[in-house]
């Protein structure tokens, strides 16, 4: 158990040792609620985490900002027939 202060906007500061047991890293998102005993954080899985591997890559586009904006685009115009 460690002990923390709260700081005057509510903040506090998660031990190291608790952060590398509990598997929050930093730029991580942990999940914040109040039950009957007290407030409960929990590490939150990335996204891209639950999804890796899903899908299999043949080649990646060389330009990853060119080819998202062409499948935008592509969406765009399909969406706009449809409606």
């Amino acid at each position: 158990m460690k002990t923390v202060k709260v700081d005057e906007k509510g903040r506090i500061i998660i031990p190291k040792s608790v952060r590398e047991k509990a598997g929050v890293k930093e730029g991580g998102y942990v999940k914040i609620r109040v039950d009957e005993k007290g407030i409960i954080i929990e590490p939150l899985e990335p996204i891209a985490d639950e999804y890796f591997g899903a899908f299999k890559i043949a080649k990646w586009p060389e330009d990853l900002d060119e080819f998202v904006t062409e499948v935008m685009r592509k969406w765009w115009t399909r969406t706009q027939r449809a409606t």
